[in-house]
This record gives C-alpha cells, structure tokens and sequence, in this order.
C-alpha cells in the first residue's frame, strides 16, 4: 500500500493499543523508514490527540538516543507517523532471548538511554513510559527511545490521571509519586529507567506481584533487594547508584542528565565515596576506606555515599561522651599522684627537722623520736 504517494508499506513489524507499525520504504528520498498508522477502529476517543501529540513531541526532538520524528500526515482518514527505521531488537527481546546482560553492556545502555531522556526533559517532555520494549537497539547496538505516545509536557496539568481516573503506564516500571496520581516528571522517566536497568542486570524487575494494584504498592513502599544479594556481579559504585535511582522521593533521584554524565565517565567502576566525616579526619583515600553495607530497608539519598541509621550514630557519641571523664582521669592520674607524694615528704621533712632540733629532746633520743614523729 502507497501512502501519501511517497511510502511504501512493505512488513508489519510491532502493532501497539493505537496502531500498526510497517516497515516501509521513501520512495522520495529512497530510504527505508518506519511508519505508524492509527487503527481506524480504535475505540479510545482520545487516540486521534494522543497520536497528534506523539508527533508533535517526538518531533521537537533531535538527537542520536531518540528515535527521529521524518513526517506527519493523513491519507484515507487515517493518520500516519514516518519514523526513523531502527534496524535492531528492542530490550525486551533481548531479555527473553538471553537474559541478563553484563554490568559493562548496561552502563553502555544507561548513559546512552539518559541521555536521549536528558534531551527530552530538557525540551520540557516526560515519555511516561519508559521500560524495555520502548528501548530499542539499532544494529550497531546503540540505544534510541521510541514510542512517545502517552508522553506529556511538564506543564500539562493532566499529566497525573487520565479523564477516567486510571495512572496511564506500565505498573512494573511505574514511579512510586505516580502510582499516587500525581503528574509525572523528569525524576518519573529516571526512576522507571533505574527498573529497566535492574531488570538488564537480574533478569527481573525490581517489584513484581499478582496484580498491578499489588506491584504498585511494592513501587510506594518496598525496598529493592540489592542485585548483589541476588548473585549479580556489580561494582559498589554501580548497585549504589542504581538504588538511588530507584529512591521513593523523586527529589532523591540523580537528573537524566547526571545519569547519563555519570554512566559515561566510568565512574561505575569504582566503589562509593566514604561518608564526607569520615575522609577528612582519616586522610585516606576512598580506596583504602572500606565502605559500609547496602542496608537492604535504607534509601540511598545521595548517589555515591550511604545514609546510616540516626541512632546508631547518636548512641556512640553519648559513648565517647561517657568515656571521656575516665580517659581525662587515666591522663590526669599520674599528676594527682606526683602532688600527694609530694605533699607527704614535705610534712615528712618538716616534721623529722622539728624533731631534730627540738630543745627537750638529746642526741641519744633521737631515733626513738624521729620513728614516733613519722608514724
């Protein structure tokens, strides 16, 4: 089938709730490309907006990490997206093909897939649907987002709730504040991404349950079982960014930018920063400093240190407290005693020369006295 006299319709390659996606051909510009096309009989009454919006979003978006918006248009009353054809697989069918990946290969694919997220929050767009079927892998490997159809921009007041009142996503990737109704944000997109990520490295999302009310309330209360405890071979570095990532509070949570900065430099490798009390009065470097345990009910609100128990932390300054007079008496002790010895001879003294040279006393008493004087 000849759409708008230019694409070619050839293979339907992913069909989603709004419509078919076919693998064509330009014949303008000779080039392969993807195109969408709204079913027709589609029941929602709001697809016609939505698709409109997915390429009016997609579309402001330029970048290496996003998959490109090449046109937009109408033919035979229904509308048609032309993307850019991503030769590849997407995450989730290389998870149900092989597994879990190596910690090397997700770094690679969590600073590509924040920063094509960096990008879109910075144009003022959240995706809202971030999980492994939209990340799709081209056939040089790189990661490009796809499927901004239920995206919103951070000024949409509806970006919450749908006009039913339903959370508009996918449960197993859905940010704790938006399982609560409100609208989505940037911190959203980088919290669903910490999920796929986890599931890139265990072979399971973080939260699962028997339904989606279920996994929802995992999202809100649950903490996430560190992957090294599930067998996973995980820099420090990594798994205490990952968890924070996945923090309850959106305002825990590293930016899509930072995400991408961090993944890119390396810094994964390494092992967390010893806590800032710690390094200054030591001098070690984080190296020599053994860093303390994940604990698996703590949010990690900072990126690369832990956050300890409070009272822990209180109860052993009240030890150094308690301790403090017997040390300052061990140091004080041998001057306490010095004075007393000293004290004691010089009464000793005074007393043995009164005796000596008292008038009532003679040369021959002079033993007898001086043992009385000094008992």
């Amino acid at each position: 089938m000849l759409i708008a006299g230019r694409y070619q319709l050839d293979t339907t390659i992913g069909r989603g709730a709004m419509g078919e996606v076919w693998r064509a051909y330009d014949r303008m510009l000779g080039r392969p490309v993807a195109v969408k096309v709204l079913l027709g009989q589609n029941a929602d009454p709001t697809a016609d907006s939505r698709f409109r919006l997915e390429a009016r979003t997609a579309g402001r978006l330029h970048h290496p990490h996003v998959v490109g918006v090449l046109d937009f248009g109408e033919h035979d009353g229904k509308l048609f997206l032309v993307m850019e054809l991503v030769e590849g697989d997407s995450l989730s069918r290389v998870l149900s093909d092989g597994g879990p990946l190596p910690a090397e290969r997700v770094a690679v694919i969590a600073a590509q897939a924040a920063a094509g997220l960096a990008v879109a929050h910075e144009q003022g767009i959240v995706h809202r649907d971030i999980k492994p079927g939209n990340l799709l892998l081209d056939a040089s490997g790189t990661v490009k987002i796809g499927d901004f159809g239920i995206a919103r921009f951070l000024d949409d007041p509806s970006g919450g709730l749908t006009a039913t009142g339903q959370i508009v996503g996918t449960s197993l990737y859905l940010a704790p504040e938006r399982a609560l109704g409100k609208p989505a944000g940037g911190a959203s997109d980088v919290y669903s991404l910490g999920c796929v990520l986890y599931q890139l490295l265990t072979g399971q999302p973080p939260f699962r349950g028997n339904t989606p009310i279920e996994i929802l309330h995992h999202h809100l209360d649950s903490a996430p079982v560190p992957p090294s405890r599930l067998g996973v071979l995980l820099p420090p570095a990594f798994e205490n960014y990952l968890l924070g990532l996945l923090a309850k509070r959106p305002e825990d949570r590293p930016s899509a930018r930072a995400t991408a900065e961090w993944f890119g430099s390396g810094a994964w490798q390494g092992r967390p920063r010893p806590l800032p009390s710690t390094a200054p009065e030591s001098r070690q470097t984080p190296a020599a400093v053994s860093p303390p345990p994940v604990l698996p009910h703590t949010e990690t609100g900072s990126p690369t240190t832990y956050k300890l128990p409070s009272t822990p932390g209180a109860t052993g300054r009240r030890a150094v407290r308690r301790q403090r007079p017997a040390a300052v008496d061990l140091l004080r002790r041998p001057r306490t005693i010095g004075l007393i010895a000293a004290a004691a001879l010089f009464l000793a003294a005074m007393f043995m020369s009164m005796a000596l040279f008292s008038p009532d006393n003679s040369s021959a008493d002079t033993p007898h006295t001086s043992s009385t004087a000094t008992r």
